[in-house]
């Protein structure tokens, strides 16, 4: 079963979400709250599977819950979808930059919910397909977002270099599999390999140094 969170100052939109996943057999709403101060509490008590944060919220917005509950300084971060009206690129860039395993607009629909809330759990990243390309070529090294890009601690193996490529399309890992002949485990396999080597802590930043560095382009 994935224990979810919803953080959502609008008791409709939580509402809402609850009866969309609640009615999914393996999924369960286990608290949602209003504002953001109660999301990172519930969250560090609760250790829900995922976390599903608007970003307009009072008390803490949700960029910077996302920071506190699965950024860079957290030793043990959950998993975190960023589900917001606003489709804009700071926003995205700052979600995923502070931990956010996928960014989702609320008009995506119930499916696209309920699949960003089993790739989260699973450890693939699901992005709003509106908004997909642009965040890509924000990533690449013509785009807006520019960074210097450490090298990996060991070179990629050819393989390695495929799932990443993939990875950095968009593809879960049940896609790359069935592309490249591999097995999910397989996959999994490089994926971690991949992340070590980049020190990524997961597919969204893996996906994001494959645009940085040039290996996607």
């Amino acid at each position: 079963m994935i224990r979810v969170l919803i953080a959502d100052d609008q008791e409709m939109v939580r509402m809402g979400f609850r009866m969309i996943l609640d009615a999914q057999d393996d999924i369960e709403v286990v608290a949602d709250v209003a504002d953001g101060v109660s999301a990172v509490s519930k969250a560090r008590e609760l250790r829900p599977d995922v976390c599903l944060l608007d970003i307009r919220m009072p008390g803490l917005d949700g960029l910077e819950v996302t920071r506190q509950l699965a950024g860079p300084d957290v030793t043990d971060p959950l998993k975190v979808v960023v589900v917001t009206t606003f489709d804009l690129d700071e926003y995205v860039h700052t979600a995923l930059r502070n931990g956010a395993s996928g960014f989702l607009l609320k008009d995506a629909g119930p499916a696209l919910l309920i699949e960003a809330v089993r790739a989260a759990d699973r450890g693939d990243a699901l992005v709003s397909p509106q908004i997909t390309v642009r965040l890509l070529k924000h990533f690449d090294g013509s785009g807006a977002v520019k960074a210097k890009v450490p090298p990996p601690s060991e070179p990629l193996t050819a393989r390695e270099l495929d799932v990443v490529k993939a990875a950095a399309r968009g593809l879960t890992n049940t896609e790359i599999g069935a592309e490249l002949f591999m097995s999910l485990s397989t996959v999994k396999t490089h994926l971690a390999s991949v992340q070590s080597k980049i020190g990524a802590r997961n597919r969204v930043e893996t996906a994001a140094w494959a645009w940085r560095s040039g290996v996607v382009s």
